[in-house]
């Protein structure tokens, strides 16, 4: 294959694109949340967070879609790649290494950018005016108001929710990376 007919090839834009939301997982998830908790006061973790996980999710949502439409296909016997694009990766054979990882990961990164993202927005506001009624931070110690304990709690719920949904996300997507691995083998 020659450098040019490479460019017009959809193999190394999966690539690319699979590096990207793997990495952008592990990245954000692993190194960058837990850092920024550790080292920014509270609310400019908040800020910041508000302001990352649209990108975040948005990520997780469509490169997915791209991984499917950019599939390389299963190698014949002869070395050539069969069932390319949208059509391989939603084809019967591909039904659990491809399709079900990618599906998964899609669902899981579009329900948190378009449900749990802006419920959880929803209870932190709805936190900051507690916060400015009760004279306390919802995070300092107990007691608290009954209202910013039931609002600690949808916090926690939403949240909890949202993480493990994150941490199926980047399964799915780990597990897609082992399909495509035996495929490229």
């Amino acid at each position: 294959m020659s450098d040019r007919s490479l460019l017009f090839s959809p193999a190394p834009y999966h690539i690319l694109s699979y590096g990207t939301l793997l990495g952008t997982q592990v990245f954000h998830t692993f190194i960058n949340a837990t850092t920024s908790l550790r080292v920014l006061e509270r609310p400019q973790f908040g800020i910041l967070q508000r302001n990352l996980f649209p990108w975040y999710f948005g990520i997780q949502t469509v490169m997915p879609v791209v991984l499917a439409v950019t599939y390389p296909g299963n190698r014949t016997l002869l070395g050539a790649f069969a069932d390319r694009g949208l059509a391989g990766a939603l084809g019967a054979a591909n039904r659990w290494t491809v399709l079900a990882p990618l599906a998964t990961a899609c669902v899981t990164g579009l329900v948190n950018w378009v449900y749990l993202l802006p419920e959880t927005n929803k209870v932190v506001v709805r936190r900051s005016l507690q916060e400015k009624k009760d004279g306390k931070r919802s995070y300092d110690a107990p007691p608290h108001s009954e209202e910013m304990a039931a609002l600690n709690k949808k916090f926690g719920q939403v949240h909890g929710i949202s993480s493990l949904l994150n941490l199926v996300t980047i399964i799915s997507t780990v597990v897609y990376g082992f399909s495509l691995s035996a495929a490229l083998a």
